[in-house]
């Protein structure tokens, strides 16, 4: 009875959690890296000096997704996992700051303009997601300190 109830292969860490991707958080994360992959090949299309900074927050993204997904993240015990999802966002809105401006300033053509509005578009989504992350860290902290 003990062996039949584990499943096979032992990768239950691994299975999806697909209640989280649909989540109001796995849900920001899937734009993230969606938009992340847009700004990437447009910058791949236009000025290809600056997409790595893109394909970085691209693999980032996706590693975060990953292991919230998978729930592996849970394994990490030592990890302040809230803390460090925060400055992904933080750390990916100011890389796209960058890169956006620096790609307007050096090329005006369709694909630098489009690569512009979406490195735009991505950071308001970054800062929203930091500001949600930061909300309820927060929020769970000072209910903590109340009781």
């Amino acid at each position: 009875m003990g062996e039949q109830d584990e499943p096979a292969g032992g990768l239950q860490g691994f299975a999806l959690d697909k209640d989280f991707l649909r989540s109001p958080k796995g849900v920001l994360m899937e734009a993230e890296l969606g938009l992340c992959f847009l700004v990437f090949l447009l910058l791949t299309a236009s000025v290809s000096a600056y997409m790595g900074a893109a394909l970085l927050e691209v693999l980032v993204t996706l590693a975060f997704l990953g292991l919230r997904a998978t729930h592996y993240y849970e394994r990490l015990t030592r990890v302040n996992w809230p803390c460090l999802d925060f400055l992904r966002c933080v750390s990916a809105a100011i890389v796209f700051t960058v890169v956006a401006f620096a790609v307007i300033a050096a090329s005006h053509e369709g694909s630098a303009v489009s690569a512009f509005v979406f490195s735009l578009i991505v950071i308001a989504v970054f800062c929203f997601d930091a500001y949600k992350t930061y909300r309820a860290e927060m929020g769970s902290e000072q209910d903590s300190d109340l009781g």
